[in-house]
């Protein structure tokens, strides 16, 4: 037997549910002695034939077709029966999640990478593109907005899954801001009469730790230290009463106590 045949003869290691690391290292000198890793580490599609193909053009779409079956014929033998088995269970169900009515992207984007993250443990190859692309089919209606913007600026297939995150959590942050119909900021001293006016028949609440106001509960006030900015990227307040510094100044003020609240306002 000669050397090139002897080398490519490797044993194929197999994961059991120990020493996944190791086994992972193994695996991709594996694929790589035998020209496969390029299909597991790329995740690319193999396009159709074009009409009338040259020689050449079926050549290497053959060879294409035959390294994506071959690498996924060897991820599959590489575990045993098993891990094999939890895997297709993770996978199917991956495919069956939709994203509830109720439930933020957040927590469903979560409720996806989980699962994509044990099915990676096990020794499986799961792309990002691919949970970009089930979030994609299965998002409510009303993201339509956001993804028709991103369709009109960005390639679908190639946007990240944070850039797709960032741009979905905008809209639902906006959304929440709308629903809320009212501004929980800083504003100009002229308009404070007119809303003291128009909030004496609104919902009281007991005063908000962060802010001190009592027109809405704890949990929805803007200035709350865990609440990211959509615009700024900083923690303790939201995208809306972001536009101008001074306010956000004047509001961290108030919160420490050296600004009374008509001056807020």
């Amino acid at each position: 037997m000669d050397s090139e045949s002897s080398f490519t003869a490797i044993t194929l290691p197999v994961f059991d549910g120990r020493n996944y690391l190791s086994w992972a290292v193994r695996m991709e000198a594996f694929l790589e002695a035998n020209d496969l890793w390029e299909a597991v580490d790329e995740d690319y599609d193999v396009p159709e034939l074009p009409t009338n193909p040259t020689v050449a053009q079926i050549k290497i779409h053959k060879e294409k077709k035959q390294k994506k079956s071959k690498a996924k014929a060897c991820l599959f033998s590489g575990v045993t029966p098993t891990i094999f088995s939890k895997i297709m269970t993770l996978k199917t169900k991956f495919e069956i999640q939709k994203m509830k009515e109720s439930e933020t992207i957040k927590d469903y984007s979560n409720r996806l990478i989980v699962i994509a993250n044990n099915v990676r443990f096990l020794g499986s190859n799961f792309d990002d593109s691919r949970i970009v692309q089930k979030i994609l089919v299965t998002i409510p209606e009303r993201f339509e907005a956001t993804i028709s913007s991103l369709k009109n600026s960005k390639d679908l297939a190639k946007i990240s899954l944070a850039e797709l995150l960032s741009a979905l959590q905008a809209q639902e942050q906006r959304r929440l801001m709308r629903q809320e119909g009212i501004v929980e900021g800083a504003f100009p001293v002229k308009s404070y009469n007119k809303k003291k006016i128009n909030n004496n028949n609104a919902q009281s609440f007991p005063p908000c730790s962060y802010c001190k106001k009592t027109n809405h509960p704890e949990h929805k006030c803007w200035w709350r230290p865990d609440v990211r900015c959509n615009k700024c990227g900083q923690l303790g307040h939201v995208e809306r009463i972001c536009n101008a510094q001074q306010n956000v100044k004047e509001a961290n003020q108030a919160i420490n106590g050296q600004l009374e609240e008509d001056e807020l306002f």
